[in-house]
């Protein structure tokens, strides 16, 4: 089987093949710039990434720094192929077979990745703070049979095993490999194979990456990538935001997140430089990493850049040469205030799921403070109409995209149409755009919340919300919020108007985050004697967020 334009996949498990989107859904795919235009039609991201590496000299170098522990190239290398020989000889993972990762930002999170691809597999990645419900749902939509789990988030993982029918294997590792106890049976299994490994010649548009982003119906989809999009990912954006040889990279984004995975795994592999992971994305951590391993660029989400702004003085950052923001809108006074604390300027920018990594991003000099940026190199943008067609410079807009990388969501040919209009990726952003070609964020034109570079869907925690036997209704709004951007606000009309209390508020809560991802639980909580409708019933929303 072949896509059009193709090779011959190399998948023998067809499944996230034959659920791509029709192709006349897809958006345009533009390969035309210089930079894009050498890839071969073979082409496997985990050999282009970590094997040439090692075959170019840098298997000495240190790869990931993390707590007191380091690995260089060749042990990434070695980890990877022996992971990929448990995937294959003792699971029985095919080409195209999906295999789910679950961990906190470790060495072994990026060997398991690299070891899926290897084996020409699909690596469907998910944050740490998925509870099982959650987990269950992406293990079944993906059709998955093996995952792969840190051990100290083992307890969701078998709750959502319980759940499900089709999951095979579940292999659990230690950060750094080298777990005593008999229940890292990953640790174990890899450490009892020889080295080496014969990499699968995965086409280039073979499918490489499932990543599950929250939609604002509350059922997550499933954005697909090939194993080409990796590589044009890495190829664009850091041409605005270099890496030097010399460089240690550190930050606050999930590696679940696509942010995150590009920050630190994807762009230091593929420019062969040194990413100091960090357990949790708390300042704490990541300013000892800063001082501890000497990080010259930070990553992080502007709730992380708040939180670290008063705890600086504890820490020796003077490695620091370059920060950078994404994941949610970078204000200008958090820009200011980290200017005048560090010296340093923040180059903002924006990417999304759909497509992989950034595609607007601010200068390094940072020439208009405030605003979201320019196209990266590779990608065109355009601010678009009710109709979906281009605005003029000027004017005010639904944000448009096309380039190297864009939206595939799995088996969802309804909300592809929505995202797809007119061959741009549609990113949900109202943006302002000024003579001069700079884009300024005004909104986003749907229900999805952004907090603290999290993307929440309010509709998801209606349901969970109206679960609860004392809510009779309830709607979910986002509104301003100085430190995160945005929070979570649940407007709930209870059964017994007379259990309005701030205990029953806190109930709700705390049921919000044993049910889903706590980062999704409603931080204010308003009771209502009734919703605010329209003569057709419509719930007015816009009332909540000023109620």
């Amino acid at each position: 089987m072949r896509l059009p334009g193709g090779v011959p996949t190399a998948h023998k498990d067809l499944f996230a093949r034959e659920l791509l989107p029709p192709r006349e859904l897809w958006p345009v795919f533009d390969y035309s710039a210089p930079h894009l235009s050498r890839y071969p039609d073979r082409l496997n991201a985990a050999a282009a990434l970590v094997d040439t590496a090692v075959a170019d000299g840098f298997g000495g170098k240190a790869a990931f720094h993390f707590l007191d522990g380091t690995w260089t190239y060749a042990h990434l290398l070695d980890r990877a192929e022996r992971i990929a020989r448990v995937l294959v000889e003792d699971w029985g993972l095919v080409p195209g077979g999906r295999v789910f990762m679950r961990s906190a930002n470790t060495p072994m999170l990026a060997a398991c990745w690299l070891a899926v691809l290897k084996a020409g597999g699909v690596c469907v990645t998910t944050m740490p703070l998925l509870r099982a419900r959650e987990i269950a749902y992406i293990l079944d939509r993906a059709q998955v049979t093996i995952a792969l789990c840190e051990l100290e988030l083992a307890e969701e993982m078998e709750l959502a095993r319980a759940q499900v029918g089709g999951l095979k294997h579940v292999g659990y590792f230690t950060a750094l490999g080298r777990g005593h106890s008999l229940d890292a049976t990953l640790d174990h299994a890899a450490e009892g194979k020889p080295a080496g490994f014969r990499n699968v010649e995965t086409a280039a548009d073979d499918v490489a990456l499932i990543t599950f982003t929250s939609g604002t119906t509350g059922t997550p989809k499933g954005a697909m990538h090939f194993h080409r999009d990796i590589l044009a990912s890495c190829d664009c954006w850091p041409q605005v935001y270099s890496l030097e040889p010399d460089e240690v990279v550190c930050g606050s984004p999930s590696m679940a997140f696509t942010y995150g995975l590009a920050a630190f795994l994807m762009y230091p592999l593929r420019y062969r430089v040194t990413a100091a992971l960090c357990p949790r994305p708390t300042p704490d951590f990541i300013l000892d990493a800063i001082q501890r391993r000497r990080a010259t660029s930070l990553y992080a989400v502007p709730t992380a850049f708040h939180a670290m702004l008063g705890e600086l003085g504890r820490y020796d950052i003077s490695s620091l040469r370059k920060c950078t923001s994404a994941g949610e809108h970078l204000r200008r006074p958090l820009w200011d205030g980290w200017r005048d604390a560090t010296g340093l300027k923040i180059v903002n920018g924006l990417g999304m799921t759909e497509m992989l990594t950034h595609f607007v991003s601010e200068l390094p000099n940072v020439e208009r403070a405030g605003s979201t940026g320019r196209a990266v190199p590779g990608y065109t943008v355009a601010l678009l109409d009710d109709d979906f067609n281009p605005l003029p410079p000027g004017s005010r807009g639904r944000l448009g995209v096309r380039g190297p990388t864009g939206g595939r969501y799995l088996a969802d040919a309804e909300r592809q149409k929505i995202f797809v209009r007119n061959g741009w990726n549609v990113t949900g952003d109202i943006m302002e755009q000024d003579t001069d070609g700079w884009l300024w964020y005004v909104d986003r034109s749907d229900d999805m919340i952004v907090s603290a570079g999290y993307n929440i869907s309010a509709q998801e925690v209606e349901r969970v919300l109206i679960e609860h036997p004392k809510v009779a209704e309830c709607a979910v709004v986002g509104v301003p919020d100085p430190v995160r951007g945005n929070i979570v606000r649940a407007c709930v009309v209870l059964q017994d108007p007379r259990q309005e209390s701030e205990q029953t508020a806190r109930e709700l809560q705390d049921y919000v985050k044993a049910t889903i991802a706590p980062y999704k639980y409603p931080r204010d909580i308003r009771f209502l004697e009734s919703l605010p409708r329209t003569p057709t019933g419509k719930i007015q929303r816009y009332l909540l967020r000023q109620t």
